[in-house]
């Protein structure tokens, strides 16, 4: 538990230092974020050997102390084979966030208070057990959220803060309702304890009625078509390291909540509805996908593209069976990579270029010849070539939704979301050569490629990617330990 706790609260408590040390150089602010982002990378990466050594699949550096008696909540905090690997990816990001907004000098001292802030909430919602804990740290990242799109974002960045801001608490509102209405059934808050109990309660609150008011929530933070309007506005208008947080991590608490909460306490409700669920994934592949070709914007592009790949996590999610579960996880945390990747490539390529337009880009290859490889290798990843961790991730959910036998007729829309790999390749390759390849223009002549820091995130996540690509078990095997007590649930 100390572990854990460590890993969840070591960066707000380098935010606290950051924001009340007065006259903090800008090179200390860093360094001070650097370190308090690192220690967690280490706890985590330990903790994730211990984890994978172990070979099991219960609840481990599990803790729990009362924290308001009165109405039976705790401080419980535990991780397993769904959750680590996504406290882990949140640990890794985080770091590398850091040094992707190394070249910030604009009220260093709050950027990097509300960034360390940010980490924390995301890393406490993948580790609590406790619903009331599990809301507290979803809802503290709006704030950060907003000030970090409002004040370092560009272009109608007051808006899309504000934007966010609305969809997110729209979908808390009624989260919390859902929250009580378990808690008033139950009589508890405790995620596990809760599963056990509500078949056996009566509850005041027809079970179908609590799933939804839970999946409104996630499906926003997912997005799940049509709730994601809120998404392109937001990526496109934020500072590159919060567009890396965003997509990498941000969007999994989405997945995460429909997996950990809906799926496992509302087994018979997810059954009947799933068709429905798989229906808009679909959708959100396919319209997600033929948006993004549409697209003139480097960020906007990319953010498009992550409505399509979250249709694949929500596709595994409701096909029910153990391999598109299992696929479902792994594709969050790859797409965290990937994504995160090309955010990090496209602010490369806006901040050295000067120019965000596909229309004004052209022939970059010959002035940024490390950065034309390491976004061709991003993109490609994000398209799913083998030995990369998206075709892990996209094969999986795939052959676990057309083999699913939970749900009828699912073999037809799996085809259809296989179709977005198709539209992927053509809006990744159509990306790749708008900004890479062509004639090299000459206004570009002065462009720098990567620096010495630079190449140190980008080698770091290209060489995760490949990692998980080739050997998907060192995630998959533990995640399939997570997995299997809810697949369980569906096995007739």
């Amino acid at each position: 538990m100390a572990y854990l706790t460590a890993i969840i609260f070591l960066p707000v408590i380098g935010a606290i230092l950051i924001a009340l040390i007065p006259g903090l150089s800008e090179r200390v602010i860093k360094r001070t974020a650097a370190v308090f982002t690192f220690i967690p990378l280490a706890l985590a990466v330990y903790l994730f050997v211990v984890f994978y050594l172990s070979k099991t699949g219960a609840m481990q550096f599990e803790g729990k102390i009362p924290w308001i008696p009165a109405i039976n909540a705790f401080y419980h905090v535990g991780v397993d084979g769904i959750s680590l690997p996504l406290v882990l990816l949140m640990a890794i990001l985080g770091f590398l966030v850091v040094l992707i907004s190394w070249k910030v000098h604009i009220r260093v001292k709050e950027y990097f208070a509300w960034l360390l802030l940010l980490e924390t909430s995301i890393l406490g919602v993948f580790a609590s057990l406790d619903l009331l804990l599990f809301f507290l740290f979803w809802e503290v990242e709006i704030i950060p959220m907003y000030f970090l799109i409002s004040i370092w974002g560009t272009g109608r960045r007051d808006y899309s803060a504000m934007k966010y801001v609305i969809y997110t608490l729209f979908g808390s509102a009624f989260m919390l309702a859902g929250i009580l209405a378990l808690y008033f059934t139950t009589g508890s808050l405790d995620i596990h304890e809760i599963a056990l109990k509500i078949n056996l309660s009566s509850a005041i609150i027809p079970m179908t009625a609590i799933f939804f008011l839970m999946i409104i929530g996630f499906a926003i933070k997912l997005p799940v078509f049509p709730l994601h309007t809120w998404l392109p506005d937001a990526h496109t208008d934020a500072p590159t390291g919060v567009s890396v947080i965003l997509a990498g991590a941000l969007l999994k608490m989405g997945g995460y909540g429909i997996i950990r909460i809906c799926v496992s306490i509302f087994p018979g409700v997810a059954k009947t509805y799933a068709l429905l669920f798989i229906i808009l994934a679909v959708v959100g592949i396919l319209y997600g996908a033929a948006v993004t070709l549409k697209q003139t914007d480097l960020k906007r592009l990319i953010a498009y593209s992550s409505v399509s790949h979250m249709g694949y996590v929500l596709l595994g999610i409701f096909a029910l069976s153990q391999v598109s579960l299992v696929g479902a996880s792994l594709q969050m945390f790859s797409h965290g990579l990937i994504t995160g990747l090309l955010f990090a490539m496209a602010g490369l390529v806006m901040h050295n270029a000067g120019e965000r337009n596909l229309r004004k880009l052209g022939g970059l290859a010959k002035q940024t010849p490390l950065i034309a490889v390491v976004f061709s290798l991003a993109g490609l990843a994000s398209l799913g070539l083998p030995l990369t961790s998206g075709f892990a991730a996209e094969f999986l959910v795939f052959l676990g939704s057309f083999t699913s036998t939970t749900v009828a007729g699912i073999k037809v829309f799996t085809l259809l979301g296989a179709a977005g790999v198709v539209l992927a390749a053509g809006y990744i390759l159509w990306l790749l050569q708008r900004v890479f390849f062509g004639p090299a223009l000459e206004r570009f002549n002065s462009v720098k490629d990567a620096d010495k820091l630079e190449m140190v995130y980008m080698f770091v996540l290209v060489g995760l990617i490949l990692l998980v690509g080739i050997y998907p078990a060192i995630l998959t095997n533990m995640i399939n330990m997570g997995i299997k007590p809810i697949s369980s649930l569906f096995i007739h």
